[in-house]
Formats: structure tokens, C-alpha cells, sequence
């Protein structure tokens, strides 16, 4: 198969390996800046142009989209499924995930359990917004947030006051969500592949530190999942759309909470942690499909 991976950087390590286990299978890879591609629309003849030729001979795409580039990067997924190419992640299921109060609101309504979420319009009253979510301490976040970076933990409401007039005067759409006290700083991440978890490490943010981002210096060792945990991941995975996917969530008191879904997760961290060949598993994914 010619499998495109649409991907910025050719140096990532999940990048690497996808073409790593894809060669050893026998497929012909390719990495292509999204950025770098026309999109030429023409009635019942949708293409895409890259630097020189035209993307027509192409069987399934693996989206590595950036958050930063989510809507030309979409844009470009979209016109490889007009033109009848397999993708592991579907640009809509990929703008569903990227906009975390949207997803959040489909996955509440499904019944997944996940931190108390507040979400106003630029609202000045701090204390019935605390309130809703059980009081301080809080977690605020900026909705279009990565790796930890627009995520704030306020611990007193007078603290909470002041990164909230920060965000508002800066005109940033946050959530302001519970703190999970019983979690202790760490987190765990379900690595989803055809609706089936292959994988779970638990996330241990370093000493003094509330997220456990390992770009953030935080430390992985993979982990056994239970039923309600294996359940939360697989329908969060199935609610978004995403066969593909790195789910995120914490143990709480009350069972499993989730915290978000993530369409490109990274693979360095939970191969490392588990031991497993998780660039495989996509590339096997992506011939059953295929061959459908």
C-alpha cells in the first residue's frame, strides 16, 4: 500500500516509527507536510497537489495533525476522504476532539463519568462558578490547551479570581473543572486501535507539579486497567468517532473520570512504558480496514 503520514516534523518519534513497522510490512511510506498541499476542487474530481505531483495514487492516510494547524490540516484530511482514501482519524472525528467543550458535552451525554465542568461567557461572578464545580481548589483550562500548557491550578478564590480576569481581559474560552485531590498529580492514558485499548500507562507528575504531562517532566510505568477503566476508554473512543486515539482520565473516589481524548496521540511515552509495539498495531489496523 502507499500510506501517506501527514506529519510537519519527519524527526518525530511517533512519526519514525510508523514508518519504521510500515516498511518492515512491505508498504511504501511517505511523509507529507499538509501545510505544503493544494486542495483542487473540481466537480466529481477532488485532488490534492504536493510540490510537484498530484496525490492520486494514495490508500490510507495517518494524520498527524498539530493542534495549531488543526483547520487547514482538516481541510486536507477531508479531501482524501472525498477522494476515497482510508484515514485512521476522520477530519470531522479530529475538530470534535480538538474542541474539548464540545467533546466534553457528547461525552457527558453519554454517560461517561469526568470531572464537574463549568464553561460561561467571560463570567465575573467567580464564586458561583467555583461553586458549581464543589469549590476550591479548581483546575482551569484554555480550550484549545496542549500537553499541559493553558492549564492552571488555583487553589484559593482569590487566585482563581485573578487567572480568570487574566484569561477574560486576554479574550481566552476556558472550562473550569473540579480537582480531583484523590489522584495525586497523576493520570492515566489508554492507547485506543480499533476500538480496543492496547495499551495503558499511569502519568506521575513530577514533585510540586498537578499535571502529569511527560513533557513536563512526568514519569510513566504501564499499568493493568480495570473494567470500569477499560470501559470508560473503548466508549469514549466509539462516543468521538476515534478507532485511533490516546484517552486520557484519572482514578477517583467515585471511579474512573475522564479528562480528555486526544486524535494524535504520541507513541514514545506508552511504548516505552509498556513495552509494546503499538506503531504496529496502527499499521495492522490500517490493512484490515483497507482490504474492506
Amino acid at each position: 500500500m502507499n500510506i501517506v503520514i501527514l506529519s510537519r516534523n519527519p524527526n518525530l518519534y511517533s512519526t519514525e516509527r510508523l514508518i519504521e513497522e510500515g516498511e518492515k510490512r512491505g508498504h511504501k511510506i511517505e511523509i507529507i507536510d499538509p501545510l505544503k498541499c493544494d486542495i483542487i476542487i473540481e466537480k466529481e474530481k477532488p485532488t490534492i497537489f504536493y510540490k510537484d505531483r498530484y496525490l492520486d495514487y494514495v490508500d490510507a492516510v495517518i494524520p498527524r495533525i498539530g493542534a495549531s494547524i488543526t483547520f487547514y490540516g482538516c481541510a486536507v484530511v477531508r479531501q482524501f476522504e472525498m477522494m476515497g482514501v482510508f484515514t485512521i482519524a476522520t477530519s470531522d472525528a479530529i475538530q470534535r476532539s480538538r474542541d474539548k467543550l464540545r467533546s466534553l458535552q457528547r461525552l457527558s451525554k453519554a454517560g461517561i463519568g469526568m470531572p464537574k465542568t463549568v464553561f460561561t461567557n467571560y463570567s465575573r461572578d467567580v464564586e458561583e462558578v467555583i461553586e458549581h464545580v464543589g469549590g476550591v481548589p479548581v483546575i482551569i483550562k484554555l480550550l484549545e490547551g496542549t500537553q499541559g500548557l493553558g492549564v492552571v491550578l488555583a487553589e484559593t478564590k482569590n487566585a482563581a479570581e485573578s487567572v480568570l480576569e487574566a484569561f477574560n481581559g486576554l479574550e481566552a474560552r476556558v472550562i473550569v473543572q473540579e480537582f480531583i485531590g484523590e489522584a495525586k498529580g497523576a493520570d492515566i492514558r489508554a492507547l485506543i486501535v480499533d476500538g480496543q485499548v492496547v495499551g495503558a500507562m499511569k502519568r506521575q507528575g513530577k514533585e510540586g507539579e498537578f499535571r502529569s504531562n511527560l513533557h513536563r517532566g512526568g514519569t510513566a510505568d504501564i499499568i493493568k486497567l480495570n473494567e470500569a477503566e477499560l470501559r470508560l476508554a473503548m466508549n469514549a473512543s466509539k462516543v468521538l468517532k476515534l478507532p485511533v486515539c490516546g484517552v486520557d482520565m484519572l482514578q477517583s473516589a467515585r471511579g474512573p473520570l475522564l479528562l480528555e481524548v486526544n486524535s494524535t496521540p504520541g507513541l514514545e511515552g506508552i511504548e516505552a512504558a509498556t513495552g509494546k509495539n503499538i506503531a504496529k498495531n496502527i499499521i495492522t489496523y490500517i490493512e484490515r480496514n483497507r482490504r474492506l
